[in-house]
């Protein structure tokens, strides 16, 4: 069940571009503050059916974790953010690119944060990584910031993420909770002004813009379902299953352009993801502790 579990949350954040493409004409920070919203109320069922409010209740004991949580709520918000305006303004393709890189930002983040060291292939990785950036920069005149902000708003939200005594689920809920202010108001200035999209643009676009909460946590609540079930590694390999989609998505269902440069730099990321994929291979066969390895060594807030 783990590992359908966790298949069924990478497949769901693969189409998920269909799903704000629907959305495509409501600017994107109503969607946003619509997924923080009705994201919030429906981990609050989950939090109340599991009886989970007491370990929401532990974290705001601990200032340090309460901080570490507040600045991850600022790189999901992002996160969140900049993947809806890039899926509405038909950058599919940069958000591939931009999961895609993601592992070896993980990597790039150990070295530059944690001062970790690289070996000889993971240094032959982030150079490829790095190459191809650099093609898609001279090919377009301007950096691919949409496939590198959304990495590393990722990255440094689960290096934060890494710190705290909270699941994802309890994460979630403080994250979504400590924007729902901000989110809330926007919404209700929107509709003030008579320009929001709630209840003046058909049912259709109500029943999305409220399941906008679903999008966002079933896909979290499945994998971290999975997560407990299966290998670390096994999670590690499906996470190339949503960048997969995406591509697929924006090559052959939304004709995005797609150029040699784009050909060379896909081409240049995938190199670069089979040999950070081998070494990583290697060397959980070789070491007794998987998070060691898998996960850059950050140590737990002490409070």
């Amino acid at each position: 069940m783990g590992l359908l579990y966790a298949t069924g949350a990478f497949l769901l954040w693969g189409v998920v571009p269909v799903y704000w493409k629907m959305l495509q004409h409501v600017p994107a920070l109503e969607i946003l503050a619509h997924r923080i919203v009705w994201g919030l109320a429906l981990v609050a069922v989950w939090m109340t059916i599991r009886g989970r409010w007491q370990e929401l209740r532990d974290v705001f004991r601990r200032p340090r974790t309460v901080a570490a949580l507040l600045a991850s709520t600022v790189f999901i918000a992002i996160n969140w953010g900049l993947f809806i305006y890039a899926v509405n303004t038909n950058r599919v393709l940069a958000t591939s690119l931009g999961y895609y890189i993601n592992p070896l930002v993980n990597v790039l983040l150990g070295l530059v944060v944690l001062n970790e060291r690289l070996n000889r292939k993971q240094w032959i990785a982030v150079s490829l990584a790095a190459l191809a950036v650099i093609l898609l920069t001279l090919q377009a005149g301007e950096l691919p910031w949409i496939s590198l902000v959304l990495p590393v708003s990722f990255g440094l939200y689960s290096l934060l993420r890494k710190t705290v005594h909270a699941d994802a689920v309890v994460g979630l809920t403080f994250e979504t909770a400590a924007l729902f202010p901000i989110a809330a108001a926007l919404l209700l200035r929107q509709e003030l002004r008579g320009v929001g999209a709630l209840g003046n643009q058909g049912l259709g676009i109500d029943l999305l813009l409220v399941a906008a909460g679903a999008v966002t946590a079933v896909p979290l609540i499945l994998f971290t379902l999975g997560l407990r079930r299966i290998p670390l590694s096994t999670a590690g390999l499906l996470q190339y299953i949503a960048p997969t989609m995406t591509f697929l998505l924006a090559v052959l269902l939304f004709d995005e352009p797609f150029s040699t440069a784009h050909a060379v730099s896909f081409t240049l990321i995938w190199i670069a993801l089979v040999i950070y994929s081998v070494d990583l291979r290697s060397r959980l066969r070789s070491a007794p502790d998987l998070d060691a390895i898998e996960s850059p060594a950050v140590p737990l807030l002490e409070d």
